[in-house]
């Protein structure tokens, strides 16, 4: 099982182009301060911006600084069940250790052929595969009975739940069994998700402080209420301001902040607004004071 804090990496750019060296460095300041593992090329990676070739090279590049002292986790899927397949296999080539498979948006799936996709991606590859469900970009969600019957299926060991419903994670735990990895894939709510039977999360706020989300997942193994419940409160302005605007714009520029990359992203997005930077620089500065960035 995938458990702990995961960080959905930023993918670093300099001038139009992949910058390899800020890539190795924050990937290698990721794992020295402490997350579980490494996810590549997700949403916060701007994977859909990523050439074939790019595509190749940042996993390439985040496998050998991960050097096997986390797991990578690499995004492989796409609204196409045979380009997904395509591109788990490259995954599973260049070292990866497991598959984060998007529903497939735009075409709007039933709950079937969700159930199809994923199972033809699974059996067909033969690598551990954790569905990602994001109805709020995706235009579908995964529901419960179908997620119960993937986790049933090999290689299907988890999920990263996007969902916001703070309810589902029991429910799905009830279903799906103690095996089946739950993963939080929204920021703001990851403690509650860690109390409501929570393995961990794939996140984006421990881009900016690693070490805080870090604290806040050791604290509730650790059964310190106090400390997570501190946490939870220093970390509340930074998660909210980091989603402002759509994810990555204003993690980008927290990222840049602290120094790790260049505040570059690819049309069609673009640099936060003003207004979207003042909210990250107030929040970063509390947890700075808290003695995390």
């Amino acid at each position: 099982m995938f458990k702990g804090v995961y960080t959905a990496i930023v993918t670093p750019f300099s001038g139009g182009h992949l910058d390899e060296a800020a890539l190795s460095q924050f990937i290698d300041w990721q794992i020295q301060e402490g997350v579980h593992g490494i996810v590549a090329a997700g949403t916060t990676g701007e994977a859909p911006t990523l050439s074939d070739e790019e595509y190749k090279r940042l996993l390439s590049i985040t496998v050998s600084v991960a050097a096997k002292r986390v797991p990578v986790i690499a995004g492989t899927g796409s609204n196409s069940t045979q380009k997904t397949i395509e591109t788990t296999l490259l995954a599973k080539e260049l070292g990866a250790d497991a598959a984060l498979v998007v529903a497939p948006y735009y075409n709007k799936p039933t709950q079937q052929g969700l159930k199809l996709h994923f199972e033809a991606v699974a059996k067909f590859c033969n690598f551990p595969v954790v569905v990602y469900n994001v109805p709020g970009r995706c235009g579908v969600d995964i529901d419960i009975h179908t997620m119960a019957a993937l986790s049933r299926v090999p290689n299907i060991v988890g999920v990263k739940d996007a969902t916001a419903d703070l309810g589902l994670p029991v429910l799905t735990r009830g279903v799906c069994g103690s095996n089946f990895s739950l993963l939080s894939g929204e920021n703001g709510t990851f403690g509650a998700f860690l109390a409501q039977g929570g393995d961990g999360g794939i996140l984006v706020t421990s881009n900016v402080v690693p070490r805080a989300m870090r604290a806040v997942y050791d604290a509730w193994v650790d059964k310190d209420i106090e400390k997570f419940a501190n946490l939870n409160l220093i970390l509340a302005p930074l998660h909210k301001a980091l989603f402002s605007e759509p994810n990555p714009i204003p993690i980008k520029y927290a990222v840049s902040k602290i120094g790790k990359c260049k505040n570059e992203l690819r049309l069609p997005l673009c640099p936060a607004s003003t207004a979207v930077c003042e909210k990250v620089d107030t929040a970063l500065d509390i947890v700075s004071k808290a003695g995390y960035v």
